[in-house]
């Protein structure tokens, strides 16, 4: 069984200006990317969980996102 990330506690980052201009995902899709994991990890989907999970590195990493884990994820729940 996966762990549950969608009700772990984020961590404020505090980041330079540069971090930002450098390719950083936005706070939108990093915001959402949080959303669909609870609900994939409710629904088992397990595609969607690492997806949500690369967007979400990322953005702690200060790297740019997958543009196709970043379509998924804002387009989960449509």
């Amino acid at each position: 069984m996966l762990p549950q990330f969608g009700t772990a506690v984020r961590k404020k980052i505090n980041k330079t200006p540069a971090a930002d201009l450098g390719g950083a995902p936005d706070k939108a899709s990093v915001e959402a990317a949080w959303l669909v994991l609870e609900a994939a990890n409710d629904l088992g989907d397990h595609a969607a969980i690492e997806a949500c999970r690369r967007v979400i590195d990322a953005e702690l990493n200060g790297t740019l996102a997958g543009s196709s884990d970043i379509d998924l994820v804002l387009g989960y729940f449509r």
